[in-house]
């Protein structure tokens, strides 16, 4: 029998992800939760739906989150962390406000998040931890005692999370052909924001050209590329792109996208390139449409050998860095000293998100940081 490890004060852990739609009938009010607030026509819903209808109106986030809360489970019990795990979606059943009422009337009373979201940014953590807000406010307001919340750290950098995606791009790089292998480029892939909001993420004092944002994403895709090295012998190019751009035309966002990049290095005289997204955990709608769909047949078009290097998912050595992360904080709230564990140049990141972190462009209450109201 595994010794039995020590979450304490924790008595349940939440795995927070983003949601998405199981059937044609749910794509339109799944984006109506998503857009809330910005008086999106329903019509023009149904054609920004279009990538959901490809896959008969099925996100496979769902999916991966149960996966991974299968792997999540398992890995606790064959190790003796007694710690239940609970899911909850911020735009999709199971919805967070439910999920974290079930939790409070379970007896919950400290609750730990795992957010589906490795880096620093606006939309992949202070936003989440304003959905955060949002249900505990809603469950105060109905007289319902409140459970004290914290949030995991960034984990993009952390053992568990890289050395999948370094395994991943190795195999693609296997599956090309012979001939083109060794020229390979990596293109490593993540969601395209804003630039205001990549130059606003991470704390104040990493504000600036790209942020923690970036700065995040080019530790890892060197991480990478120097383990590919290693492993294969041959040293890959690289560069770090993005994908998934949305809102106005006017509005700067990350560049270059992965089809305008493909364009370029096609043109450059690349022989193949291998895509791997490292700003994703799973398989979710922006690898399956944006890289598998998109960019592949733009591959296709240019004749230019591709592969796509797979996500982290519900890989064993994730759920076992999440047990990790989750030691590591409750040994951190008992006072103990801690030596966290992260690869790279930038160390592990915070535990406690500061003041002025991700900012959002209206201010709103979140939970789980320093300017928390639910302390």
């Amino acid at each position: 029998m595994p010794d039995v490890l020590d979450a304490s004060p924790y008595d349940a852990l939440l795995l927070l992800s983003f949601g998405g739609p199981e059937g044609p009938d749910d794509v339109v009010p799944f984006l109506e939760n998503v857009t809330r607030g910005r008086g999106i026509p329903k019509e023009r819903l149904k054609e920004v739906g279009r990538h959901y209808f490809l896959f008969g109106g099925v996100s496979p986030i769902n999916d991966q989150n149960r996966a991974l809360l299968d792997a999540l489970r398992e890995d606790f019990a064959e190790h003796g962390l007694d710690l239940p795990v609970y899911w909850g979606n911020r735009n999709w059943a199971p919805y967070l406000t439910d999920t974290l009422r079930d939790m409070v009337r379970d007896g919950r009373r400290r609750i730990l998040v795992l957010a589906t979201s490795a880096y620093a940014s606006y939309s992949g953590c202070r936003q989440y931890r304003e959905n955060l807000a949002d249900a505990l406010a809603a469950l105060e307001s109905e007289g319902l005692d409140l459970p004290k919340i914290d949030k995991l750290r960034h984990y993009f950098n952390h053992p568990g999370f890289v050395e999948p995606m370094i395994d991943g791009v190795v195999r693609s790089l296997a599956e090309l052909p012979q001939e083109v292998r060794d020229g390979a480029h990596i293109a490593f892939c993540t969601h395209s924001i804003p630039t205001a909001a990549a130059d606003a993420s991470g704390p104040v004092e990493e504000h600036g050209d790209g942020g923690a944002y970036v700065r995040e994403h080019l530790d890892v895709a060197r991480l990478v590329a120097d383990a590919v090295r290693e492993r294969t012998g041959v040293d890959h190019p690289w560069q770090l792109v993005y994908q998934s751009r949305s809102g106005a035309p006017h509005i700067p966002w990350l560049e270059p996208d992965i089809c305008d990049h493909l364009e370029e290095r096609h043109a450059a005289g690349v022989p193949a390139v291998v895509m791997a997204p490292i700003g994703f955990v799973s398989d979710h709608m922006e690898v399956l449409y944006d890289l598998d769909t998109e960019a592949t047949a733009k591959a296709r078009e240019l004749g230019l050998p591709v592969r796509r290097s797979a996500t982290v998912g519900a890989d064993p050595r994730f759920a076992a860095a999440v047990r990790d992360l989750v030691l590591e904080r409750a040994s951190s709230e008992r006072g103990q000293d801690v030596a966290p564990c992260a690869l790279g140049t930038l160390g592990a990141s915070h535990n406690l998100c500061p003041v002025g972190c991700c900012p959002a462009r209206a201010p709103r209450p979140a939970a789980a940081g320093a300017d928390s109201p639910y302390a």
